[in-house]
């Protein structure tokens, strides 16, 4: 090899190099500035709400008066909406993934039409889905439509693709060797699904629930759109009772023209945060601990 081909290749290696250097360089400077603004978001809110951080956000309703007010009904009405679509979706959603995965023939037209839709609904808005709802409630003559069985319905319609999508990745990172082994041992496709294939996938079709509820949880415009209320001073007691959320009673503090209710807003907010991120703990603790390496 001549000497001018060593440093037409030396160079372009050098140049490769060099714009690897300079990419790798922005990506870092962009997650630093990103990290930077989110600690200082997280510092100002936790500063802004310091004083409200008492039994009172959690014992006490709403109130006119902000040194009074808490988000007791909010933070039941999230517990019960989210328990509610838990209930509503889940079931629902890892049953469908197991029909695509491990029973579906692929090759049929509409089975591939649902896959499709399903990979299209995972990236909807969420107001869409209160429209949805919307609809659906008008139809069934439910002339109130801020109920928790309204809500939780919008909630479950917004999840229920993301935990079909990861339920689906969670069948199928279980190994082909589990199911042949287990039908060539005589099980029938449905108990070789319900006592091999599903029990082994357990780990990430928990994981991916958990992060999917934990979505619902942080969620408004879909329940905003349904009219929800802003001003409760009950406890949410049944399906058809009206209800209030964390993120609708936030917003609705923050626009008030008392500067009291925004350190209650902050004060929520990160009680909210503190929620998220305590599920997002457990599913990173499940994942980490029952994950299988196969």
């Amino acid at each position: 090899m001549s000497v001018a081909t060593n440093w037409s290749i030396e160079g372009k290696n050098h140049e490769k190099n060099f714009k690897s250097i300079i990419f790798l360089g922005v990506l870092w400077l962009s997650l630093f500035v990103a990290f930077l603004f989110l600690i200082i978001l997280l510092v100002t809110t936790a500063m802004n709400g310091w004083g409200r951080y008492d039994m009172r956000l959690f014992t006490s309703y709403n109130n006119t008066t902000p040194a009074d007010a808490g988000a007791r009904a909010a933070i039941l009405g999230s517990l019960f909406v989210v328990s509610v679509t838990a209930l509503m979706a889940i079931p629902v959603g890892i049953a469908a993934a197991v029909y695509l995965e491990e029973f579906a023939d692929r090759s049929k037209w509409y089975n591939k039409v649902i896959e499709l839709n399903i990979q299209n609904l995972a990236a909807v808005p969420a107001i869409l889905y209160g429209m949805l709802t919307l609809g659906i409630l008008t139809i069934l003559g439910l002339k109130n439509k801020n109920v928790v069985i309204g809500g939780s319905l919008a909630l479950a319609l917004l999840i229920l693709p993301v935990v079909i999508l990861t339920t689906r990745e969670a069948l199928r990172a279980v190994p082909q060797e589990i199911r042949d082994g287990s039908l060539a041992l005589g099980a029938t496709e449905v108990q070789t699904v319900t006592k091999q294939t599903l029990p082994a996938a357990i780990p990430g079709i928990a994981t991916g629930t958990i992060l999917a509820v934990s979505r619902a949880i942080g969620e408004a415009a879909p329940l905003l759109l349904l009219g929800a209320l802003v001003f409760i001073t009950y406890d949410p007691n049944g399906l058809l009772a009206g209800f209030t959320t964390m993120p609708i009673q936030i917003f609705s503090w923050t626009s008030a023209a008392q500067e009291e209710f925004k350190q209650v807003a902050a004060a929520t907010s990160m009680l909210l945060l503190a929620i998220l991120l305590s599920m997002n703990g457990v599913a990173i603790f499940i994942r980490n601990k029952f994950a299988k390496r196969w």
